[in-house]
């Protein structure tokens, strides 16, 4: 071996491991600034959730203060309980629960009936049928208010809270389509097996597909959860009678009566927050499991 072919050798490998810790000193600034850039956008949500807490604990006149304290210099925990006494709070918290539990069973029930029928039973016509309905998503809410409006009227349901829970039992086309992109994700030789055995479509579903559908059912029933908890159109225009209101309609009328008290309204507004932070810890490995597969397979 050449002194050049030497030389050239042990310059390599006197290169190669500066160029490795180069490229690993990269990455982990790369990595840092990431995790910067994360906290940051992090913070930016997290803040308004912060401010509404530390004004619910402020006087009216610290509200107001220029420049504005980030911390309440005199902690007002009273608010608390004034808050849930200016308005009928709880009947109204309840009314909400009432409602969000009924919508959430007719979500559940409905859409993973229809996403069976379309990813499981074998009919003609059902790919058409199924963008015909996925189309309906495109469709405003605004263009059916005033139709559905007519017709829950004519039933005599105005005034009655049917008219925010029934159509939760006839689907909605976005869950259907996230159930059946779940229900397309387990294997066919499932649901053949049974049907040699003898079993019917319900009895699959009931037996080998629901146990199975569990995330997916726990990612709908919290979405459903959090569409009807913060409704306030539907209650605004079907619940005619003040002891019916929902929680979002309540709220609303005591921004309107007590519009001036800010710290009582906060603190309103900090207590509403109470049961959909609870669900949502008490379901976030579920949930983020159904993300995760309702996506997998087209």
């Amino acid at each position: 071996m050449s002194a050049s072919e030497s030389l050239s050798r042990t310059t390599a490998n006197a290169m190669q491991p500066r160029g490795l810790s180069s490229r690993r000193n990269q990455d982990r600034l790369m990595k840092a600034l990431a995790y910067l850039i994360a906290s940051f956008v992090a913070l930016a949500f997290v803040f308004p959730l912060y401010w509404m807490v530390t004004t619910s604990l402020k006087t009216d006149v610290e509200i107001f203060k220029v420049p504005p304290t980030l911390f309440p210099l005199d902690p007002q925990w009273q608010n608390y309980p004034a808050s849930t006494q200016y308005i009928p709070f709880w009947q109204y918290m309840f009314n909400t629960l009432v409602i969000c539990a009924l919508t959430i069973i007719g979500t559940v029930i409905s859409c993973s009936l229809i996403a069976y029928g379309f990813a499981r039973v074998r009919w003609p016509g059902r790919n058409a049928v199924f963008i015909v309905y996925l189309s309906t998503i495109m469709l405003p809410a605004q263009v059916t208010m005033i139709p559905l409006y007519i017709v829950f009227r004519q039933m005599g349901w105005v005034g009655t809270m049917w008219p925010l829970v029934v159509p939760a039992f006839f689907g909605n086309a976005l869950y259907v389509f996230l159930l059946r992109q779940f229900f397309m994700t387990i294997p066919n030789e499932l649901t053949d097996a049974a049907r040699i055995d003898g079993a019917n479509e319900l009895g699959i579903f009931w037996r080998i597909m629901l146990p199975l559908l569990k995330p997916a059912l726990a990612t709908v029933a919290l979405f459903t959860f959090v569409a009807t908890y913060r409704d306030f159109l539907g209650p605004l225009i079907y619940l005619t009678e003040q002891n019916q209101w929902t929680i979002s309609l309540g709220l609303k009328m005591f921004q309107n009566m007590y519009g001036a008290q800010w710290q009582l309204m906060m603190a309103a507004a900090t207590l509403t927050m109470i049961p959909t932070m609870i669900l949502f810890f008490l379901t976030q490995r579920t949930f983020i499991e159904g993300i995760a597969l309702t996506g997998i397979k087209g």
